[in-house]
């Protein structure tokens, strides 16, 4: 059994948690921003899985503009220097592996090196693609798609990239 499998919970379990144990348990759905699962632990109790994801959801809708931009600046490069260093979360490191992209070429990685580069520079954040699912050739396609969109589609792109993200690992740890 995995470790992620072995996290997983029913609805009612994540109910009975206290707001320590909800954190404690759910505090990195967001890269390194525990305050969403602060705020969604509100929302109890869930009345299925659906309603965990969407207390997520909306707490980052919800959330200032200054602290959703904190957020998309938390998630890492696609297949940057912090997954070449192993310094990923554990979930990221999954994620991104899942899409193959602890296995690109030399000229795979610098293609990702210089488009992450270009993104930061034009938007002020990484690019954020939910890639569980995704092959590497669909991230790299969704990436030359979006490089040129101004910075207000951009960021409600990324922003409801990081609600896939949320969906995705909600849906690994909390059982129908």
């Amino acid at each position: 059994m995995t470790e992620e499998a072995s996290l997983s919970m029913t609805v009612d379990a994540v109910n009975a948690l206290d707001e320590t144990g909800f954190v404690s348990r759910f505090g990195d759905i967001a890269e390194d921003s525990p305050w969403v699962a602060e705020v969604a632990f509100a929302a109890r109790p869930f009345a299925d899985r659906e309603a965990v994801i969407e207390a997520f959801a909306g707490a980052l809708r919800n959330a200032a503009p200054a602290l959703q931009m904190e957020l998309l600046c938390a998630h890492p490069d696609l297949a940057g220097r912090a997954a070449l260093a192993g310094d990923l979360a554990r979930a990221s490191a999954e994620e991104q592996a899942q899409a193959g992209l602890d296995r690109l070429s030399r000229e795979e990685f610098d293609r990702f090196h210089a488009l992450n580069d270009r993104y930061r520079r034009r938007f002020g954040f990484p690019f954020i693609f939910a890639v569980k699912g995704a092959t590497k050739q669909a991230v790299i396609a969704a990436f030359e798609r979006r490089i040129d969109n101004d910075i207000e589609t951009e960021r409600s792109t990324a922003l409801a990239q990081v609600e896939r993200i949320f969906r995705f690992r909600i849906e690994d740890r909390v059982v129908q």
